[in-house]
């Protein structure tokens, strides 16, 4: 197995970045929400590259000084191997050099080990929005960074 390539997201990304996402989110985006958010000058998309295929990915949304991490996933297979921390990782020093000094984000309530990830990587929880999910319906748990 090759070392892992964290870098930005890039158009030819796009279909196995959706198809991961299909596997691990619900409701997910579709290939042409990532493409529409890949244009977009406020947004920030890694991929995680390993034996050149995407392992996961993440999405964050820049306001000001803040970031909306909307998406974090990794390949079924590949999971619990680090790869989402590695990402967070990146994603906090690449938007520490765009200013970024905050990060706010929502998780499943019942997601136990992305609030596990969240929490080593520095997130904090600080509320709860109750029925935020659907498909199933779940409260969010906000978690916050910065």
């Amino acid at each position: 197995m090759n070392e892992l390539l964290i870098r930005p997201m890039e158009e030819l990304d796009l279909p196995q970045a959706a198809a991961i996402e299909k596997e691990a989110i619900t409701p997910p985006w579709s290939e042409q929400a990532f493409r529409e958010s890949l244009g977009l000058e406020h947004t920030i998309l890694l991929a995680a590259i390993q034996d050149g295929q995407v392992a996961g990915y993440c999405v964050c949304y820049q306001s000001f000084e803040e970031g909306e991490i909307t998406n974090v996933a990794v390949k079924k297979e590949l999971r619990g191997q680090g790869i989402a921390g590695k990402l967070l990782e990146k994603l906090c020093s690449y938007g520490k050099e765009r200013g970024l000094e905050r990060y706010i984000l929502e998780v499943r309530a019942g997601n136990e080990p992305a609030i596990h990830l969240y929490e080593r990587s520095g997130f904090t929880r600080v509320g709860i929005r109750k029925g935020f999910y659907e498909q199933p319906v779940e409260d969010a748990v906000i978690m916050v960074k910065g």
